[in-house]
């Protein structure tokens, strides 16, 4: 018996390593020390900070890695990784400054495992963090054959005194609604659920999606918000709180950044449903409120911003490539979202 016998190819793991070592080291700040194979990363703080702080998040991408395995698409669910824990850590107004990946599998397929470990690097890049390191377990037997998992963790920094925590928020402030790529990485448990039970074939393209195929639609990569944070920073525009949209949609993760005895107030008619959460509610039959607590609806990321930051807010996501609009205000309250027809 030897190790490859019970499942483990110690030599694609090793042609693995180098196949993704350009992608990783083209990520690396000025502040990384070595390169790709050590037992650690090493990083110092970037250079200026009087009181940095650290801001740590970490993630995954759920059960959309079942449907981007089963139809064979795999770069896309790297960047959905990065997105997933980056647009968490920049809602303080933290740089992203390196980012971890583990992989866990029952075989290691290298080919597969590089489009994975490339969308990474690239949501990496589109950040401005470093791919510091990562861990690739192969575990036959645990995990079925062909079939991946995948976590990352992100490190950023802040200087303390330009921390945003919600705390300078008050009634009268606006919301500014950013909008999402789809999907992103959250419902799809539901959205699984309706494939199979509606026998619907994710690559025939749909008239109700604009001609697109669900798969096209749904796989989607989550936006990446960092750079748009980073960009209303520098400009002198930084929000006073910051929502990332994600599981459990605008009631449960906008209250997030309130402070206590202030509620939000949305205004559901400022933005159009894209088709897709319409497609996905008339396929399932899913009712309103279920929606609401489960999709991001066309909301990816919510911006606090006072009265006379709203215009200059919206012009600056504009010029950054997204798409903004006045999505509500700030009121006095017991914390959460009221003016959605969810039945909340």
């Amino acid at each position: 018996m030897d190790y490859r016998s019970a499942g483990v190819d110690v030599e694609a793991g090793r042609a693995f390593v180098e196949r993704i070592r350009r992608s990783v080291e083209a990520t690396h700040r000025p502040e990384v020390l070595g390169g790709l194979g050590g037992f650690a990363g090493l990083c110092r703080l970037p250079a200026g900070l009087r009181r940095p702080l650290l801001v740590a998040g970490t993630d995954g991408v759920g059960t959309k890695l079942e449907l981007a395995q089963d139809l064979g698409r795999h770069r896309g669910i790297g960047i959905d990784l990065v997105a997933m824990c980056v647009n968490d850590v920049i809602t303080t107004g933290a740089e992203p400054l390196l980012f971890l990946d583990y992989v866990a599998t029952g075989r290691l397929s290298p080919g597969v495992l590089a489009e994975v470990v490339e969308g990474i690097a690239e949501g990496c890049t589109l950040s401005g963090c470093a791919l510091l390191g990562g861990e690739t377990a192969e575990m036959p037997g645990f995990y079925p054959q062909g079939r991946y998992d995948l976590a990352g963790f992100c490190l950023a920094v802040v200087d303390e005194d330009q921390l945003i925590d919600g705390r300078a928020i008050q009634a009268g402030h606006a919301l500014v609604g950013v909008a999402s790529s789809g999907v992103h990485s959250n419902g799809f448990s539901l959205v699984r659920r309706i494939l199979g039970a509606r026998g619907i074939e994710a690559t025939v393209p749909c008239a109700a999606l604009g001609g697109a195929t669900p798969a096209d639609a749904l796989l989607e990569p989550t936006h990446l918000y960092g750079g748009l944070v980073r960009t209303l920073i520098d400009a002198g525009l930084a929000p006073l709180g910051m929502a990332h949209i994600t599981g459990g949609g605008l009631p449960e993760n906008l209250p997030r950044c309130l402070p206590a005895g202030l509620a939000a107030r949305v205004d559901p008619g400022s933005w159009e449903r894209p088709a897709l959460f319409r497609w996905l509610q008339d396929q399932g039959d899913i009712p309103e409120a279920d929606l609401w607590h489960t999709f991001n609806l066309g909301v990816g990321l919510v911006l606090v911003v006072p009265p006379e930051g709203l215009d200059p807010t919206l012009a600056a996501v504009d010029q950054a490539g997204f798409q903004g609009w006045p999505l509500g205000e700030v009121i006095a309250g017991p914390r959460g979202v009221i003016g959605l027809p969810d039945g909340s």
